[in-house]
């Protein structure tokens, strides 16, 4: 099975082995306000689906942070520091760690300043790229969360570290949304690795989106999936719950 079908088979795969389905929503690159990002906030509040809301730092405006329940970081500045041959990173290895949290200090500071109570000191870096010799030193920086691309690696400590799996835009493509059977299949492949065990089954199925790249096609699937996955017993669990009590 594919599609809708598909997804609702592995969902009640998992209501049959005795438990819920967890996943979890975020949403990388706000800063200013947009119509874009007003439907988002209005979308979260309609759906009754938490969100994680990544705002760049540097960029951002207190108008832009609206309604937003749970803001995280973005980066600082979400500029590419990629040197020649690298990929794109704001965190390039020219650049010394010291050199990195101290933007990243700066960065937090000022991202909690603009939201209060609804920051959540969580680093979504862009691009999805952060070197490995920084992670461990984040609470330097007074950052205590992680999220990146993909299934994170089952032994892991110190950070809390809370990935995301489905990435609904086609970013090797016309930069649109990717299609519901593909957006779909990276959901299903993520819940089915998770129930069987060959990834961490404790880290919750990941949904990135990006509000400003949403056509018409990828608003339709986001509000279809929050309805089927809640009717089959799925639980979307809120940035708050994941990062106070994952290691």
């Amino acid at each position: 099975m594919s599609g809708w079908a598909g997804l609702a088979g592995e969902l009640r795969a998992w209501r049959d082995a005795g438990t819920a389905a967890t996943l979890w929503w975020r949403d990388d690159d706000a800063a200013a306000p947009s119509p874009a990002l007003s439907r988002l906030l209005s979308l979260e509040k309609a759906c009754g689906v938490p969100l994680a809301l990544a705002v760049v730092p540097q960029a951002a405006q207190r108008e832009a942070l609206g309604e937003a329940r749970c803001v995280i970081m973005h980066g600082c500045d979400h500029r590419n520091r990629a040197a020649a041959g690298e990929k794109k990173t704001e965190f390039p290895a020219s650049e010394s760690d010291a050199a990195a949290l101290e933007r990243l200090s700066h960065a937090r500071e000022r991202l909690a300043g603009l939201a209060g109570e609804r920051f959540l000191p969580v680093l979504a870096p862009p691009w999805n790229r952060l070197r490995e010799t920084l992670i461990a030193r984040l609470p330097e920086a007074g950052i205590r969360g992680l999220s990146r691309y993909g299934a994170r690696a089952m032994k892991r400590g110190g950070v809390a570290q809370v990935n995301t799996h489905v990435d609904i835009i086609a970013w090797r493509g016309d930069r649109g949304f990717l299609g519901e059977d593909e957006a779909l299949a990276l959901m299903a492949q993520h819940l089915a690795a998770r129930r069987r065990g060959s990834v961490d089954a404790a880290e919750p199925t990941g949904l990135l989106t990006h509000h400003a790249q949403h056509d018409a096609g990828a608003w339709r699937f986001l509000e279809r999936l929050f309805h089927e996955t809640r009717a089959l017993g799925a639980a979307w669990l809120s940035p708050e719950q994941l990062f106070t009590s994952s290691p």
